[in-house]
């Protein structure tokens, strides 16, 4: 019972963050959900970071650290699958710091030169977190048979394709300058990371479910 509920976790994890992305977009005065970064919800000097903080990055770190902790107790002796719990974990870990922590600036604060070293630390953070999440896709692939494996190498084409197009439009967000579609690629990336994180929790728990 307890292990199918840190499996759960997994699937409330990518659910809470998709409700408190479009949340915190609606309660950000003049913000644009497709031509803005998600970033900018919990940059300092957003209105709305209090929020995504309280709502996001705490709670949805601790729902992926019990999810990671579910799919290690699922893994037994697999080593693929502890490998997987442990980079999920480096991944929550990592996202929490570079959010809480090192947060962006506001892109009309970078564009004035205000940058600090904690906006500075905020890139660096989220490729670490990046990497932990892909090496986690990478071995979790190998836990559901041949259509999972299939659809995690898509996962990770998606996010390599649609990552490339977000950084493009970097120099124009850090001069403050127009960013068209610029929050939607963002977010391709990051709703394909909450749907790869739910397919495996629903994956494990029919397996569970099975044996």
């Amino acid at each position: 019972m307890v292990r199918k509920i840190l499996l759960v976790c997994g699937i409330v994890s990518s659910v809470l963050y998709i409700v408190s992305d479009v949340l915190g977009s609606l309660r950000y005065p003049g913000y644009s959900y497709t031509d803005q970064e998600f970033s900018e919800l919990t940059a300092q000097g957003s209105p709305v970071r209090p929020l995504m903080i309280a709502l996001n990055e705490i709670p949805y770190t601790l729902l992926v650290l019990a999810f990671a902790v579910g799919i290690w107790e699922s893994a037994g002796r697999t080593r693929a699958g502890r490998i997987t719990a442990a980079m999920l974990i480096g991944y929550a870990l990592t996202g929490m710091v570079t959010g809480v922590i090192f947060p962006m600036n506001t892109r009309e604060a970078l564009a004035a030169g205000e940058g600090t070293l904690r906006n500075a630390m905020h890139p660096p953070g989220t490729i670490v977190m990046s990497l932990f999440f892909a090496l986690a896709v990478v071995f979790g692939s190998t836990l559901l048979g041949k259509r999972f494996r299939y659809y995690s190498y898509g996962t990770i084409l998606t996010l390599i394709v649609f990552g490339v197009l977000t950084s493009l439009q970097v120099g124009q967000m850090e001069a403050n300058q127009p960013t068209p579609w610029m929050g939607l690629e963002e977010r391709i990336n990051i709703y394909a990371t909450m749907l790869w994180v739910a397919v495996l929790a629903i994956g494990l728990l029919r397996a569970q479910k099975a044996r």
